[in-house]
């Protein structure tokens, strides 16, 4: 399901006229989100990436601070784990570029992450740790949140293996 707040997000944009990573203009990038968001698995979602479109690496494009308001509203719903899953990689390249605007929309919603770092899956709480430092957050914060969420992963990579 595509949440009320994503559709705005999607509708305040002009994706036609931003350019997207794959060369062509991002008035397709409603249509990924919509297909990533309503995925209730991985198999759902073969065909639609953000990589090469909102993100090539650490590269970013115009579409891409735009892309990152509607991943961290969509972020702050309901969505399936794979389509989590999805956004968080997404995200976690994006903050490791050099794209202020794009790292200053990941930092706006840092609480989100952390929340989702800390009752999510090891995976959510490795990628969230991920994000965290990428974005090179200084403090006694950044660290203790990294710290707390990298002992997470450990905890429950454990779990399971006993």
């Amino acid at each position: 399901m595509v949440s009320d707040l994503v559709r705005a997000e999607l509708g305040r944009v002009d994706w036609a006229a931003l350019e997207c990573g794959c060369g062509a203009t991002a008035e397709h990038l409603p249509l990924m989100f919509e297909a990533i968001l309503t995925a209730a698995t991985p198999r759902e979602m073969i065909g639609h990436t953000l990589e090469n479109h909102v993100e090539v690496g650490t590269n970013t494009f115009p579409c891409t601070p735009p892309a990152v308001r509607v991943i961290m509203s969509a972020l702050a719903g309901e969505i399936s784990p794979p389509a989590r899953g999805v956004l968080l990689q997404t995200l976690e390249f994006v903050a490791a570029g050099s794209d202020e605007e794009c790292c200053a929309g990941v930092e706006e919603g840092l609480w989100t992450l952390l929340h989702i770092g800390l009752t999510g899956s090891a995976q959510d709480a490795e990628t969230v740790a991920d994000i965290c430092e990428n974005l090179g957050l200084g403090g006694d914060g950044s660290a203790f949140y990294q710290n707390l969420l990298r002992e997470r992963v450990k905890a429950r990579t454990k779990r399971r293996r006993v």
